[in-house]
């Protein structure tokens, strides 16, 4: 089965299910997964890791996460011994801030450009399947989010787009992390729905959608998720 055929296929099926199909379809691919250590990549990775415990997590350290963010990130890498790979940025946080002011608050979009899409432009390249945790319910912008898509990237590389979760419900997410014991990020406990850098991420403000409070509600997206192409139907 081709790509398409495969999509098609996995849809219908469980995430644990949609992976045995993937990984069937790609014996010799090399893959990732991109983490924000948010409660669905949590149980992306915890499905990830009976099937391929040494699976590269890619985490993108824009240097300003909340403080909880990265001793969760750290401490569940030393639980879970996770492939942890820091992407960071080409400049540090003071060195892009003495050259451009605070970004963040002028433009947000070029600092999650700078500090977020590029440095993942090079640490996907490498790879040929990249699983993600998102999920339609997640946002507007996600809600035609297919569990396996083909990507192009600027490059011109080519890689299937997994998303094993892609119509499981927040209920759903929430269900297995924690009959499966999985701790999650403290911010959830103060009302937070969706993480990202500390200075662009506050409470939601429409709790429907869990990602208006992020960015002031100005975008939905940083761009990771939107700088390559889908390729297939």
């Amino acid at each position: 089965m081709n790509v398409d055929q495969i999509a098609e296929t996995v849809e219908i099926l469980s995430p644990e299910a949609a992976l045995e199909t993937v990984l069937g379809a790609n014996k010799n691919a090399r893959p990732c997964f991109t983490s924000s250590f948010q409660a669905e990549d949590m149980a992306v990775l915890h499905f990830l890791r009976k099937r391929i415990p040494d699976v590269p997590v890619l985490f993108l350290d824009t240097g300003y996460h909340f403080p909880q963010t990265y001793e969760y990130r750290d401490r569940l890498a030393r639980e879970w011994s996770l492939n942890l790979v820091n992407v960071l940025p080409a400049e540090t946080v003071a060195q892009q801030e003495s050259a451009f002011g605070i970004l963040y608050r002028s433009d947000p979009t070029r600092c999650c450009q700078l500090r977020k899409v590029e440095p993942l432009l090079g640490a996907l390249e490498p790879f040929d399947v990249w699983f993600t945790g998102l999920r339609r319910e997640q946002s507007p912008t996600r809600k035609n989010l297919k569990k396996v898509e083909l990507h192009r990237l600027p490059t011109g590389k080519s890689l299937w787009k997994v998303n094993l979760l892609a119509d499981w419900s927040w209920e759903q997410v929430w269900n297995y992390v924690n009959s499966n014991g999985i701790s999650h990020l403290p911010q959830y406990d103060e009302g937070y729905l969706s993480i990202g850098c500390q200075p662009c991420t506050a409470l939601p403000a429409d709790p429907n959608n869990p990602r208006s409070g992020r960015w002031g509600g100005t975008k939905l997206e940083c761009g990771i998720h939107t700088f390559s192409k889908q390729t297939n139907v």
